[in-house]
C-alpha cells in the first residue's frame, strides 16, 4: 500500500506543472500586433502577414489585425483578397466592428478605380465616419492635438479623392454639366474642415488651372507650398511624394521654374537612399514597391525635362538652376529612368470645362493633383 500512496504522489507533482496556471504562454496579442505593426513600416509585408494571421487564429474578429491583414495583402499585391478583408470590415458582414474603420472604406475606394460610383460611395461613408469623430473630439476638453489633425487630414484626402474622380477625364462624371460646382463644393468642405490645408488648396489650384484662371491658381499654390516649404526632409508633415510632384507640375505650368526645382529637389533629396536602393537592386522591395518607384523617377525626370526646355526658351535663362536641372536629369538616367513616351493628343489637356461642355470633345484632359 505505501507503493500504491508513494505512486499517487508522484503523479500529482507530475501533472501539476502542466496545470493552465503554470503553462509557458505565447506573446500577447497587443505584441503581436504592435510587431506587425513595425514590420508594416519597415515594408516587410511578409513577415507582418505571418504575425497578422497568428493574432487572427487566436482572434478571428479582430478588427486591427484584419485592417493590417488587408495592408499586407495590398502591399504584396494580393488585391482582391485585399479587397476582401477590407471588405470583412463593413457591414453587413457579422464580424464587422461599430462603427467600421473608415480606412477600410477608403482602401476600397482606391481599389475601386473601375467604378467610380461605387469609389465615391466609398469615400463618402469615410468622411462621415471621420466627421462624427472629430465632433467628438472637439467636445473632449483634453483631445490631443495630433488625433484632431490626423482626423482633419483623412477628411481633406477622402474630399480630394472625390475630386480626383470628378475630374478624371476618363470617366463619365468629368463631363457631367454638376462637375465643376460639385468640385468647388468638395473643396469648400475641405478648406472649412481644415483651413489652410495645403492639399486641398493645391487641389483648389488645380481646378484653377482648368478655369483658365492662373493668378488665382498661383496665389493657391505659393499659399499652399509655403505651408510646409521650410520643413525638414524627414518632418511627417510634409505632403506625400505625388502630392509633391503634382505640384512641381502644376508649378511648371505656370512657369515657376525656382520653385519647381526646389520642390523636386526636395523630393529626391529625402529619397535618396530608395534611389540608391533601386538602383543597386531593384527587385528588393517587390514588383508593387518597384513599379511605383519607376513612376515616380519617371514622373520626375519629364518634370526636369519640361523645366530644363522651358528654362532654356527663356530670353535670360538662370544657368546655376539650368546646371542643376542637368545634374539631376543625369542621376536619373544613371538608374535608367527615361522618359514618358509622348502620347497622342497630350497638347489637348488643358481645355476648359465651358469647352468640354460646349463641344463634348473628349480629348479634354483635366489634370488633377
Amino acid at each position: 500500500m505505501g507503493r500504491l500512496r508513494t505512486k499517487k504522489k508522484t503523479a500529482a507533482k507530475t501533472i501539476e506543472p502542466l496545470s493552465a496556471s503554470t503553462a509557458p504562454s505565447g506573446p500577447s496579442i497587443p505584441a503581436l500586433l504592435e510587431k506587425a505593426q513595425t514590420l508594416i513600416v519597415q515594408c516587410n509585408y511578409e513577415l507582418a502577414q505571418r504575425f497578422v494571421t497568428r493574432i487572427l487564429e487566436q482572434q478571428p474578429s479582430n478588427a486591427v489585425a484584419k485592417e493590417m491583414l488587408g495592408v499586407a495583402q495590398l502591399e504584396l499585391g494580393e488585391i482582391e483578397a485585399a479587397r476582401a478583408t477590407f471588405t470583412a470590415l463593413l457591414p453587413p458582414h457579422p464580424d464587422a466592428p461599430t462603427p467600421p474603420p473608415p480606412s477600410a472604406y477608403l482602401y476600397l475606394a482606391q481599389l475601386s478605380e473601375d467604378d467610380p460610383g461605387l469609389a465615391l460611395k466609398h469615400y463618402q461613408a469615410a468622411i462621415e465616419i471621420l466627421t462624427v469623430q472629430l465632433k467628438g473630439k472637439e467636445r473632449a476638453l483634453d483631445l490631443p492635438r495630433d488625433d484632431e489633425a490626423a482626423l482633419k487630414s483623412n477628411i481633406v484626402r477622402a474630399l480630394i479623392g472625390q475630386v480626383e474622380i470628378w475630374m478624371d477625364p476618363s470617366y463619365d462624371l468629368c463631363f457631367d454639366p454638376a462637375a465643376e460646382k460639385t468640385c468647388e463644393d468638395l473643396l469648400a468642405s475641405a478648406l472649412q474642415t481644415d483651413p489652410g490645408n495645403p492639399e486641398a488648396l493645391q487641389a483648389l489650384a488645380s481646378v484653377r488651372m482648368s478655369q483658365q484662371r492662373p493668378d488665382e491658381a498661383r496665389q493657391c499654390l505659393e499659399q499652399a507650398w509655403s505651408a510646409w516649404k521650410d520643413l525638414d526632409l524627414d518632418d511627417p508633415k510634409l505632403p506625400p511624394i505625388p502630392t509633391r510632384l503634382a505640384l512641381v507640375k502644376l508649378f511648371l505650368e505656370l512657369s515657376l521654374f525656382t520653385p519647381a526645382l526646389l520642390v523636386l529637389h526636395g523630393i529626391m533629396s529625402s529619397d535618396d537612399q530608395e534611389v540608391e536602393a533601386a538602383g543597386a537592386d531593384a527587385g528588393k522591395r517587390g514588383k508593387l514597391d518597384e513599379l511605383t518607384w519607376q513612376e515616380l523617377a519617371t514622373d520626375a525626370r519629364d518634370c526636369l525635362a519640361t523645366c530644363q526646355v522651358l528654362h532654356e526658351n527663356e530670353g535670360h535663362p538662370d544657368t546655376p538652376l539650368l546646371e542643376h536641372v542637368k545634374e539631376l536629369v543625369a542621376k536619373l538616367d544613371a538608374l535608367g529612368i527615361k522618359p514618358s513616351p509622348v502620347a497622342e493628343g497630350d497638347g489637348d489637356d488643358q481645355e476648359e470645362w465651358e469647352d468640354v461642355e460646349e463641344s463634348g470633345d473628349e480629348d479634354g484632359d483635366v489634370e488633377m493633383a
